[in-house]
């Protein structure tokens, strides 16, 4: 019941009651009569000496005695209905202070949520503030390193270094979603890393391929037919430094790190990147250093979303012609700006020797040595 209605409810009751105690004044009043009444005749009775008279006297005397009689009864029974209206009333009002209560209860509630919502509102604003303060920061370094780059440029071992950079990179995106496993959006990552590739400055350069739902003989094939420059697998990895591949029947099959390296190990002629957007792939990015020359791999267990994020930031880079470190760092700067706390997750490995900053993916079209 609602707050109005135990207050309408006791108003009614108190009304009801105010008419009860009325009708037992008018019934006390109505028995104080007749005892006066009869006190009278009584007394008639012994001042008479007529026989007639006195008998007369009697019989209005028990008149008044029936009619006291009733008037007592109906003077217990509205002290009892009296009684019931005061416990309904007091019943009522402790409804009501309960009801009371509860609705303080309920505000104080909302005020203090409203107070937490507000107070996680400028928390998060302050968050923003401060990611954007370190974006604009990152930004600023990465340009101070570009123009360091530019005047690195007149360096003879870089301009050949570039001057030997295919003009066009084929990226091979191999893709492992067994049914099994928790269900990836691979789709969504591939369309926007495509949407990213389009959007960069050297597109024409970016040649993405795709190798869907791939067991290890589709890997070795896929690697044979597109000779790729950089290879891309995303789907799950394990804790015990394996990667999930597919079975016939699509369901999951392990494939340890020692066959992962002896494959890129095969196909270091042409591989000179490796992505292992796959959770606890760390280990596997490290090993496969020791035949090409960078690796990124991740380190624990990495969200879906945080996954396509960091990729898709990554090939934008790189279609901007930014180099490795770059495009890595310019990763972890997107999770940071999505709001997503895994920019410690994704690690970069490079072969002994060789610094991410030297590595280069794309060389600028009609890029010739006289042009430095």
């Amino acid at each position: 019941m609602s707050i109005d209605s135990y207050r309408s409810t006791i108003t009614r009751l108190k009304k009801e009651k105010a008419n009860l105690e009325k009708d037992l004044a008018c019934e006390r009043k109505k028995s104080s009569q007749l005892q006066g009444d009869i006190s009278s005749l009584s007394q008639s009775i012994t001042s008479s000496t007529s026989l007639s008279t006195q008998q007369s006297k009697r019989r209005q005397i028990d008149l008044k005695h029936k009619d006291l009689a009733q008037c007592h009864k109906k003077i217990a029974d509205l002290e009892t209905r009296v009684s019931v209206k005061m416990a309904d009333i007091y019943r009522n009002l402790q409804s009501l202070e309960q009801a009371e209560k509860q609705k303080q209860k309920k505000q104080d509630q909302e005020q203090n949520k409203r107070a937490q919502e507000q107070k996680k509102r400028d928390t998060h604003a302050k968050l923003r503030q401060d990611e954007e303060l370190r974006h604009v920061r990152t930004v600023t370094r990465e340009t101070e390193k570009q123009a360091q780059l530019k005047r690195q440029l007149t360096d003879s071992r870089l301009v050949i270094d570039l001057a030997r950079l295919p003009e066009k990179i084929k990226v091979l995106f191999v893709a492992s979603n067994p049914i099994d496993q928790n269900q990836l959006r691979l789709d969504e990552e591939i369309r926007l890393i495509t949407q990213k590739i389009r959007a960069s400055e050297y597109r024409d350069s970016v040649d993405l391929v795709s190798s869907w739902a791939v067991r290890s003989s589709d890997f070795l094939q896929a690697l044979n037919e597109y000779k790729p420059y950089v290879v891309h697998f995303s789907g799950h990895g394990s804790s015990s430094d394996e990667l999930v591949f597919q079975t016939d029947d699509g369901k999951t099959k392990l494939v340890s790190k020692e066959a992962i390296v002896t494959t890129m190990k095969t196909f270091n002629d042409n591989i000179r990147v490796v992505i292992f957007n796959a959770c606890f792939s760390s280990n596997q990015a490290k090993a496969v250093t020791q035949h090409v020359d960078a690796a990124i791999g991740m380190n624990d267990s990495i969200g879906d979303w945080a996954a396509r994020v960091f990729a898709a930031q990554f090939y934008s880079a790189v279609g901007f012609g930014r180099s490795i470190k770059q495009a890595f760092d310019q990763g972890l700067a997107a999770l940071l700006m999505e709001g997503i706390p895994e920019e410690d997750t994704p690690v970069l490995f490079t072969r002994d020797g060789i610094d991410p900053e030297d590595i280069i993916l794309i060389r600028p079209p009609g890029l010739v040595v006289s042009d430095y």
